[in-house]
């Protein structure tokens, strides 16, 4: 991980934000599927991890989907941060990473609480 990365918790994650660097552990992990989108079809999975201070959903787009293992203990650097139906969620995409660590100081799987980040009100990603 690079130095001027900082891993933030799961409940300091805001829609907007990049960059984003977590250390967590897979609370689940579904298969990969395809779905069309305006870009046409795409790959992703969707799981859902956490820390000490909550969990949130994470969508994994083309190669990297499908590659989080419930169970697993992983940091996730460079992900992003949208949100769908009033919570935030991660994305990981061509640019993220994802390595799977020891897990030692990352909670066991029925440590994690329940705690979701909330997205602002009427919160629209920028145009670009």
């Amino acid at each position: 991980m690079s130095k001027s990365s900082r891993i933030l918790r799961i409940m300091d994650l805001k829609p907007g934000m990049d960059r984003v660097s977590v250390k967590v552990r897979v609370l689940e992990a579904h298969s990969p599927k395809t779905v069309q989108t305006r870009r046409g079809p795409r790959t992703l999975s969707e799981a859902i991890i956490g820390d000490e201070s909550g969990r949130v959903k994470v969508t994994l787009w083309g190669q990297k989907a499908g590659q989080l293992v419930e169970g697993k203990a992983v940091i996730i650097e460079n992900a992003f941060v949208t949100s769908y139906r009033g919570e935030s969620q991660l994305n990981v995409g061509k640019f993220g990473k994802i390595t799977e660590i020891s897990g030692d100081d990352v909670p066991e799987i029925e440590d994690i609480p329940e705690n979701v980040p909330r997205a602002p009100p009427r919160f629209r990603k920028p145009r670009f």
